[in-house]
């Protein structure tokens, strides 16, 4: 089926426009040396997206978008505090893709030979990392006894021209290889570089082994993907991509690869004998813009994931227990833990619906913590003040021994080894209950009432002097206009 619409397809040029448009996008138009300045200036823009306008060979290039939970909200057209609900519900909603002939990311063709990967923006992110590394390429395989497609997330060390190291984590796009390397026969990939943040998101989605991720796409934009049959490799990519790298990964080889600064904040995870990929054929856009994905803790990187993830764990707690009174969830920073917000109906329900989140589609939870509906998610200093409060150890705290947990967890015990069938980490996983009695024991629950202005509607700027605004205005809203104040 062929797709004809007016409107402009949703790309990495339409969220380079809204995020200009809403302030949140600083423009670099001086000369950045990818290999030891780019990632500096990434890692300090926590705040704001960085468009990079003069890099060597005529590149452009977008990092940090999004920055933040905010930017990934703007993303999806909502709210720090909206947005998990409203990918929940997204993510029932898949809208299959269209394949397509008009196509922006194939307007130059390059063969073997006549393209460098070297010649690319990649970055090198952090001090230790064995290289620049391409971590904004989205992975696309099939599985060859279905032909059903996977996208995927992978980290993509440059190694040179034609070639790079590729780190497959056990899970799906590993599971396609596996079938190849039992045939003895490389596995096709298209790795496309360059899109709406909605790609990102739905390659972050972990869903059943066979589900199209640009089925999530769609239903995370509002619109079908439109697809391109790739020039030399049998897989179709987006069409609205920047650019777009055809090759195979060869089947029983392994080189060293790595460290990497990983999404955790550490550089060792996943270093070992990884397999490569051999590229043969690039095809983009004519003044195509290369993306650049910083990792670490609260990176971008480490955004793509905690949306959908959320999201995930949003949707199967909902129904637990005939369905909860649930307000919010959001993973923490470095993934493996995140926060519950609920209000309980009964005593222990809290211990359910963590144990519930503790084994969900995702193998990265480790700790979840339950809070009420007055503690702020997004403050970190909420969810300490909860833990400090509102927790007696000895009842509250479950440590659940001898689990599988997510194979970049550097404070388990790890197995195996990456590039093998076996690796993962053996560890534990935690429960902390940080809630309060429910409101169906209200002599109890109003013991944890928090204290709270006698006007909490006054304003403190409404009383300052004309020369102390400005510093008004400034303080921090941890402190003065936070936004739970009305909730307390």
């Amino acid at each position: 089926m062929t797709l004809s619409s007016s409107s402009r397809p949703k790309d990495m040029r339409t969220w380079i426009a809204q995020l200009e448009a809403a302030g949140e996008l600083i423009r670099i138009d001086k000369p950045v040396d990818p290999l030891t300045e780019m990632g500096s200036l990434l890692y300090q823009s926590r705040e704001k997206a960085l468009f990079f306008e003069k890099l060597p060979h005529g590149w452009r290039s977008l990092g940090q978008a999004p920055a933040n939970i905010r930017h990934a909200a703007l993303a999806f057209g909502a709210t720090e505090e909206t947005v998990v609900p409203l990918v929940a519900e997204r993510m029932g909603k898949l809208i299959p893709p269209v394949m397509v002939t008009d196509a922006p990311v194939q307007e130059l063709a390059f063969g073997k030979g006549e393209f460098d990967l070297t010649q690319l923006p990649v970055h090198i992110a952090g001090l230790r990392d064995g290289g620049p590394v391409c971590g904004c390429g989205l992975v696309v395989t099939k599985d060859p006894d279905t032909g059903q497609r996977n996208v995927s997330f992978h980290r993509l060390q440059i190694k040179g021209p034609n070639k790079s190291g590729i780190l497959l984590y056990p899970r799906h796009t590993w599971k396609n290889y596996e079938k190849y390397q039992a045939r003895n026969e490389p596995m096709p990939v298209a790795i496309f570089i360059g899109h709406h943040p909605l790609y990102y998101a739905a390659a972050a989605t972990t869903a059943a082994y066979g589900l199209d991720e640009f089925e999530i796409a769609g239903g995370y934009l509002g619109e079908a993907v439109r697809l391109v049959k790739c020039q030399t490799v049998d897989l179709e990519v987006p069409a609205d991509a920047e650019v777009v790298l055809e090759g195979y990964i060869p089947p029983h080889y392994r080189e060293e690869e790595g460290p990497f600064s990983e999404f955790q904040d550490y550089y060792v995870t996943g270093t070992g004998k990884n397999p490569i990929v051999e590229y043969h054929h690039m095809t983009r856009r004519r003044d195509a813009i290369f993306k650049n994905l910083q990792n670490g803790s609260e990176m971008e990187g480490c955004v793509f994931h905690k949306i959908p993830m959320s999201a995930a764990i949003y949707r199967r707690l909902r129904d637990v227990g005939g369905g909860p009174n649930l307000h919010n969830v959001m993973v923490l920073p470095g993934i493996f833990g995140l926060v519950v917000q609920m209000t309980p109906r009964a005593y222990g329900e809290a211990k359910n619906l963590m144990l519930a989140a503790l084994s969900s589609e995702y193998q990265h939870p480790k700790i979840v913590i339950a809070v009420d509906a007055d503690v702020d998610i997004f403050n970190p200093a909420e969810l300490l003040w909860a833990l400090s409060t509102r927790v007696d150890p000895q009842r509250d705290v479950t440590v659940i021994s001898g689990t599988h947990n997510h194979a970049m967890d550097a404070s388990l015990t790890e197995l195996g080894a990456p590039g093998t069938g076996l690796w993962q980490r053996f560890g534990s996983k935690m429960l902390i209950d940080a809630t309060i009695p429910p409101p169906a024991d209200p002599e109890a629950r109003a013991a944890f009432e928090r204290i709270r202005p006698r006007n909490p509607h006054l304003r403190l700027e409404d009383y300052a002097a004309e020369e102390s605004l400005a510093l008004v205005r400034s303080l921090s809203p941890l402190f003065f206009g936070s936004k739970m104040l009305g909730k307390r």
